[in-house]
């Protein structure tokens, strides 16, 4: 009887891929994490505009990243992992910065304000390599002020308290403007858990 050799399986590190506006975009395997765009028959190196991690949201399910975190670290991927629909978004932040993974894991809210920082600021483009200098720099503090933020605990403990990190992209700035009332912030304290419809009629409540 002739000996039958095992094959086995060969698992490839996974690039995640999505279309948005007719083109087709990915973001390759951990740990090069480059978002790509498809032009005729290359990809090419590009910075994905909020609309087009948008589309990722829709179109990466729980199947495909399943696959992709399965190569990422297991102490970035926990981080990943908490993030729903701002999942890509999330990924970029960490990809870019990677010294905020800590800061990140500690407060995941914060994410959404570096991965929004362009739109924040009114920059004509992402500013990741200035994040890295302002951090290594000054710390966590110095990038809540180049954020615009408060550079504060009290900061940084109503980011922690928001429930989910996912925080809709139409409160960051109300938000923003929010930390620096001291009535908002007293009020935000009282809070131990703060959902999007707390920061929502907080918001309201205060530009009435």
């Amino acid at each position: 009887m002739k000996s039958q050799r095992r094959q086995k399986k060969c698992f490839v590190p996974l690039a995640l891929t999505w279309s948005h506006c007719g083109a087709l975009y990915r973001v390759t395997a951990w740990p090069d994490v480059r978002f790509e765009c498809l032009y005729g028959e290359d990809w090419i190196e590009t910075s994905p505009t909020e609309d087009a991690l948008a589309s990722a949201a829709v179109e990466c399910d729980a199947r495909a990243w399943a696959g992709y975190l399965e190569f990422v670290p297991a102490g970035v991927r926990e981080v990943i992992e908490r993030f729903g629909v701002a999942r890509m978004e999330a990924l970029q932040v960490i990809a870019r910065c990677p010294e905020l993974v800590n800061e990140v894991a500690e407060t995941p809210a914060l994410a959404a304000f570096v991965a929004a920082h362009a739109a924040l600021r009114g920059t004509g483009g992402a500013c990741w390599t200035e994040i890295n200098a302002v951090h290594e720099r000054s710390g966590i503090f110095g990038l809540l002020e180049w954020l615009g933020l408060p550079a504060s605990r009290q900061t940084l403990n109503i980011l922690q308290s928001l429930v989910q990190p996912d925080v809709p992209k139409r409160l960051l700035e109300p938000l923003r403007n929010l930390l620096w009332e001291p009535t908002a912030i007293f009020a935000l304290q009282r809070m131990p858990a703060i959902s999007d419809r707390d920061l929502a009629r907080t918001c309201h409540a205060l530009a009435a």
